[in-house]
């Protein structure tokens, strides 16, 4: 009774409201340890799984919402593909794909996501990769949610040749390569690959 009370209440402070029926039912039918991360730079959440042991899911405790959403399905998708097939598929392979874009359809709509997000979550959903930060227009979506109220602008939002700060240096905005930006810091003439959804001073 405690697990089931603990694990509804992370849920319910962490996803959207019509989201938490959905989202606990997975968590009964498949009974998984779960843990609300402290961040991690490296990963949004993990999925693993050991022999004789519960599988373990974790999502990083400072997502917004609608991120938090996502990667806990994505990871949920990883412990179906692991029942399924054990350890004979890709971690992001045709199996996971399928899986995570099932496990998100009954999300797809308003009542969970602005239409901000909703938009180029439905494009991402068609062939979801191992991370919405190979999404740009997702990620830049998702990133708006967690806006500073400053005067930060993504690299992504500027126009080439344009300055700005970044870590106390000066950078020049180039040419976008995927997910990250082609920028030229003034002061030694070198070319740095910048995350397209990193937030920056304008200058």
């Amino acid at each position: 009774m405690e697990a089931r009370f603990v694990m509804r209440s992370i849920l319910e402070g962490h996803i959207p409201a019509a989201a938490v029926e959905y989202c606990y039912g997975l968590w009964e039918r498949y009974q998984f340890d779960f843990v609300a991360s402290r961040p991690r730079r490296t990963r949004l959440g993990d999925f693993t799984a050991q022999l004789g042991q519960r599988e373990r899911i974790t999502v990083n405790v400072n997502l917004n919402p609608y991120n938090f959403l996502i990667t806990y399905l994505h990871e949920v998708a990883h412990l179906e593909v692991y029942r399924g097939y054990k350890r004979r598929q890709p971690p992001h392979g045709k199996a996971w794909k399928n899986h995570f874009s099932l496990l998100l359809q009954p999300v797809l709509n308003e009542h969970n996501f602005p239409l901000s997000v909703l938009a180029p979550l439905l494009h991402y959903a068609q062939n979801p990769t191992a991370s919405t930060g190979t999404h740009l227009p997702l990620m830049q979506a998702l990133k708006n949610i967690d806006a500073p109220k400053t005067h930060l602008i993504m690299v992504s939002q500027l126009e080439e040749g344009q300055t700005f700060l970044l870590n106390q240096k000066m950078f020049v905005r180039g040419t976008l390569r995927r997910t990250r930006v082609v920028c030229i810091e003034k002061a030694s003439q070198k070319k740095y690959l910048v995350a397209a959804h990193a937030w920056v001073e304008k200058v």
